[in-house]
């Protein structure tokens, strides 16, 4: 056992040994293993090394490039801007010098419409002062001329004028020409009788118009009393003349058949109302808008009654309403009810007045197949629209300027008390009433007038109820010439109220009213009768001057005439 034991512990100081061998050999391969794993590392750490420092070379080359380009591209950049920096300058700098260029342009041109403005307004001064003297020459040249004048208008022969007259006198030439146009004033009439030696009359107007001489030469004459009316003074354009003398060619010209595009040549065929109609509006639109409106109404006197030819039914139909003539506290003629359209152009007044012509009554004569029997009268009311300080300036004859300024009183006291009486419940503000009172309407007439035929019963040929209108429309012709005379004699009481006709025409035959006379004569022989009558009525008509007293008798045609 003990050299067992010898013998185990002598094997296990060999193991020991060998385990100290080993474990020698197993710490150097450890050792060995750990610098194999250095050296790894090393070789690992130096070939990462080397990549990253090509990357790195590579990206160092890159920014290089990269911000070489960026540093060319932001020269360029603040190249390009320092060129647009230069032209901007350029451009303000320019800006500039134009604008104070502009600012002492403008500083003249401030200092030339001062000037401009002094120079304005010493001409409008000298304008409103030209313009009354124009108003007042105007007026002196009318009155000059007379406040009733009478122009003779003498139609050419036409085809009905060689038709038979009466049975006794067949023999006759009724077809030739006794009634000439000695020159502008002048008509001369060759009166003769079988068995008579020929006899020359004269005849003396303002002006006479030849058989050649047109429509437009008849209004050159007329259109300056329109000048009258927007001075403030009415006026009367009325054809006198027996049926067929071209009364209603003179004051209408061809029929308008409700067309109202006229061709140039129709236009040239107008007569004065429509004509006239122009010339208003054409002078309303010179003035200030708003200063001036235009009414129109439309009656006929048919049979010593008025009618109103622009009322309508219930239905919006038209149909003549009579109507009465009255005279107002102020001692104007006015007709109450009467329909009155207000019209802005000559067109609309056109299409009114062809309304009214297609209610007119006509009837078949001897004389002419449409003989109207009636009176028409187409009146175109123009009211103005003044302030009070104004007033004077627009009418610089004190009598004219007192005679309107009591009229727009008069209406401006009507006017109150109608809203007083309507709208009592409503007070109106200071302002409003101040605005008000300062405000004043003056209104003024232009009458048209074709009267009807002026022929005696035995011309005519009519019985029965055609009878009774002839009647009645000489009835209406001598109470005109009454009055003519009455005015023409300064007589206190002049007889407008003897017929319909003389009260409706009142405000533009009386007073200071203009009055034109256009007598229509036929020049043939068969009508010498009528037309001796028409230029005797014109040559009393001449006579009446406001302000002189004639001392001639006015007479009236007979009993038939």
């Amino acid at each position: 056992k003990e050299e067992r034991i010898v013998v185990l512990e002598t094997e296990n100081a060999v193991l020991h040994l060998k385990l100290a061998e080993y474990q020698g050999l197993a710490g150097r391969s450890t050792n060995e293993v750990l610098q194999l794993y250095a050296a790894h590392g090393q070789q690992m750490k130096f070939q990462r090394s080397s990549v990253a420092t090509q990357l790195h070379g590579a990206i160092k080359k890159k920014l290089k490039q990269d911000l070489k380009s960026l540093h060319s591209f932001a020269l360029e950049l603040l190249k390009d801007f320092q060129r647009q920096s230069k032209t901007c300058v350029y451009q303000v700098l320019a800006a500039v010098q134009g604008i104070q260029l502009q600012s002492e342009a403008m500083q003249m041109f401030q200092i030339k419409a001062f000037d401009l403005e002094q120079s304005l307004q010493e001409v409008t001064e000298r304008y409103v002062k030209e313009k009354q003297k124009r108003k007042a020459l105007h007026n002196s040249l009318v009155e000059l001329r007379g406040n009733i004048r009478v122009h003779c208008r003498i139609r050419p022969l036409l085809p009905f004028d060689d038709a038979a007259g009466h049975s006794q006198d067949r023999q006759r030439n009724f077809s030739e020409k006794v009634a000439y146009a000695a020159d502008d004033e002048t008509v001369l009439v060759k009166c003769s009788r079988p068995g008579h030696a020929s006899v020359n009359k004269t005849f003396q107007f303002e002006r006479v118009y030849n058989d050649l001489e047109s429509q437009d030469a008849v209004f050159a004459d007329v259109a300056p009393l329109l000048t009258s009316l927007l001075d403030g003074y009415n006026v009367c354009i009325m054809a006198y003349g027996q049926t067929g003398s071209g009364k209603t060619y003179t004051m209408l010209g061809p029929q308008f058949e409700g067309n109202l595009a006229f061709t140039i040549e129709e236009e040239s065929e107008l007569g004065i109302i429509p004509r006239a109609t122009q010339e208003v509006f054409r002078l309303i639109s010179e003035k200030p808008p708003g200063s001036y409106w235009v009414e129109v109404s439309v009656v006929e006197v048919y049979n010593n009654e008025v009618f109103d030819l622009l009322a309508k039914d219930s239905c919006g139909k038209v149909f003549g309403i009579k109507r009465d003539v009255v005279t107002t506290r102020e001692g104007k003629s006015d007709v109450p009810l009467l329909t009155h359209e207000t019209v802005e152009n000559a067109s609309e007044f056109l299409h009114l007045v062809n309304k009214g012509l297609q209610l007119r009554v006509t009837h078949p004569t001897l004389v002419h197949a449409h003989s109207s029997r009636s009176h028409l009268v187409v009146t175109l009311t123009i009211t103005t629209v003044v302030f009070g300080d104004n007033f004077g300036t627009l009418w610089e004859d004190e009598q004219t300027s007192q005679r309107l300024n009591k009229e727009a009183s008069f209406t401006f006291t009507q006017k109150m008390r109608d809203n007083k009486s309507t709208s009592s419940s409503r007070a109106s503000s200071p302002v409003q009433l101040e605005a008000t009172e300062k405000m004043k309407q003056v209104k003024t007439r232009l009458q048209l007038v074709d009267l009807a035929g002026s022929e005696c019963v035995s011309m005519s040929g009519v019985t029965g109820a055609a009878l009774r209108e002839t009647s009645f429309i000489n009835r209406s012709l001598s109470a005109l010439a009454d009055v003519l005379g009455a005015i023409a004699e300064q007589r206190v009481h002049v007889p407008y109220r003897n017929s319909k006709l003389t009260h409706l025409l009142q405000d533009s035959v009386g007073g200071d009213a203009k009055l034109l006379v256009m007598l229509c004569i036929s020049p043939g022989q068969k009508y010498l009768t009528e037309s001796m009558q028409s230029l005797g009525f014109g040559t009393r008509a001449r006579q009446v001057q406001r302000g002189q007293v004639k001392k001639k008798n006015f007479p009236v045609p007979t009993k038939g005439k």
